[in-house]
């Protein structure tokens, strides 16, 4: 979106919400004025106001959540069949909810990637799912999401100044300060949100490619032929005969063997490999499988492998066999 505008927040201390919703503005409305400030009038001839302002009125721009009116959240889910109410929205959550979709489209195209509605929609979604939400929930006071200063939002709080570095400055130094401050914490937090976007594009692009991957041995193996490419949803998903993948390592130097876990986010395997392979390495393994290349079995029993595809898929008949 190429028109100038001029989005506004509050001026002092800042928090993850606020730096993600302006984050995100800035990110789709790349020509813009930064505005700090709690001046009413400034604030009101603002194009966008974000984390200030006392309204939420997403078609003017309004993105403000302490107002006493203010119940907005998202659709209330049902779990075992429970109805658990949604997660209540700050800031970050309002302009996620309407200009998402828009922040990932500009990035999508801005790295190349054609992404059509859907799958522009599901992006959004899934980063409100697994980051947006998190944010709010802090902000409000929902939950602590993360202890001490482990997650994002607690980590953002970090690069606020403190009275050391503010001692001695005039007010209009110590705004410059706050302000870079202020540019810093968007940078990283947009740098996290970026690569968590171009992820998730990454998985959805690999879909097919995973699904027309070749089926070894009577459809138990699955064969991709490249590596690094993110298929345990569609394997957990749609192929529950596949145990095992084995796919060329990023160096380009061995195939790895890795098993399939029961569902997504498990380390609980479908089937592990032998466990007399485990902590195996090199002439060790290749001992006691008979295969001549094989490299390594993790102590685990989730990977291994050999330098050859043809040793990669021998070691993933004896594990079958086993």
């Amino acid at each position: 979106m190429t028109k100038h505008t001029t989005i506004a927040t509050h001026n002092g201390s800042f928090h993850a919400d606020d730096v993600f919703g302006v984050g995100v503005l800035m990110g789709v409305f790349p020509s813009h004025t930064l505005l700090r400030t709690r001046q009413n009038e400034r604030i009101a001839a603002a194009d966008f106001a974000v984390d200030v302002g006392g309204l939420w009125e997403a078609e003017t721009g309004r993105f403000d959540h302490h107002q006493r009116s203010f119940a907005g959240a998202r659709p209330a889910r049902v779990v075992d069949g429970v109805e658990t109410p949604g997660v209540g929205y700050a800031s970050a959550g309002l302009v996620w909810s309407a200009y998402g979709g828009a922040y990932v489209q500009a990035l999508a195209s801005a790295s190349g990637f054609d992404l059509d509605a859907q799958a522009v929609a599901e992006i959004a979604a899934s980063i409100d799912r697994s980051l947006v939400q998190y944010l709010d929930i802090v902000d409000t006071g929902q939950g602590d999401v993360a202890p001490g200063i482990f997650g994002l939002s607690s980590l953002i709080a970090q690069l606020n100044t403190n009275w050391m570095e503010e001692h001695g400055l005039d007010m209009e130094a110590k705004a410059q300060l706050q302000e870079s401050r202020f540019l810093e914490a968007i940078g990283i937090t947009r740098r996290f949100l970026d690569r968590a976007i171009v992820k998730k594009i990454s998985q959805i692009r690999s879909r097919d490619i995973v699904r027309q991957a070749p089926r070894l041995l009577n459809g138990q193996v699955l064969h991709l032929q490249e590596g690094g490419m993110p298929w345990t949803r569609v394997v957990v998903d749609e192929m529950p005969e596949v145990l095992f993948v084995i796919y060329p390592d990023s160096d380009g130097n061995q195939y790895q063997l890795k098993t399939v876990p029961v569902e997504s986010g498990s380390f609980t395997a479908k089937r592990d490999l032998p466990k007399g392979w485990a902590g195996l390495r090199d002439q060790e393994l290749a001992a006691v499988t008979g295969v001549p290349d094989s490299v390594f079995c993790h102590m685990n029993l989730f990977i291994g492998g050999a330098q050859s595809l043809e040793g990669a898929i021998r070691l993933a008949e004896l594990a079958l066999a086993a």
